[in-house]
């Protein structure tokens, strides 16, 4: 960690503190609204098997909701913790079987190595978790290379500003989360905001 990095309060590589979050994860207001914009977007791909990557997939909210929606989805769930991939084999049950587990950081300069190409990557309040709002524009660069040319990237995160979070060094404000996707080679094609909470569904510029 650099020194303008804003420490997390919880290490989600320890059990506790990964369970401590997910009891309160859902309690969070929209949150069903979210999952479910994902789902839509997925299906409007029109594909019957999408390769789907999500980025820090926690202990499998998102991913339960989506193979209940989707049960064919290709899904790749990656996140540094292995706390937080055992709560989500859980929660997902016989899903499991068909589900690829990735246990990577991607703050690292190599998450990316091997992981093939996608119809769609995913985020749901994973993004500021690179712990500094100036590296998000990279992270969407990364994202990109993963995408295949028709491919979707959507993101949700919280973001700085009057609704949302107050710390500017962690979480972009809205301008600043569009230009960000913007400069890393996207078009926002949608998008809304619940509860300092926003979604952005994004094409890469090239299928403009």
């Amino acid at each position: 960690m650099t020194t303008d990095e804003v420490p997390s309060p919880l290490d989600f590589r320890q059990m506790e503190d990964a369970m401590a979050w997910e009891r309160q994860a859902m309690d969070r207001p929209f949150r069903r609204e979210f999952f479910a914009a994902f789902a839509h977007e997925l299906r409007k791909l029109g594909k019957a098997t999408p390769r789907v990557l999500e980025l820090g997939s926690g202990p499998g909210f998102l991913a339960l909701h989506l193979l209940h929606q989707l049960p064919r989805t290709d899904l790749n769930l990656l996140d540094f913790s292995p706390a937080m991939h055992a709560l989500a084999r859980k929660r997902l049950g016989e899903f499991a079987r068909g589900v690829t587990f990735i246990e990577r950081d991607f703050t690292t300069a190599d998450w990316r190595d091997g992981l093939g190409m996608f119809d769609a990557v995913i985020s749901i309040q994973a993004v500021h978790e690179l712990r500094h709002k100036r590296y998000a524009t990279t992270l969407h660069r990364q994202v990109l290379e993963l995408l295949h040319p028709e491919g979707l990237y959507m993101m949700c995160d919280h973001y700085y500003g009057k609704g949302g979070m107050g710390n500017d060094q962690l979480y972009m404000s809205l301008t600043e989360q569009q230009e960000s996707l913007n400069s890393a080679g996207y078009y926002v094609t949608g998008g809304f905001i619940k509860a300092v909470r926003a979604f952005y569904a994004d094409v890469p510029a090239r299928q403009q």
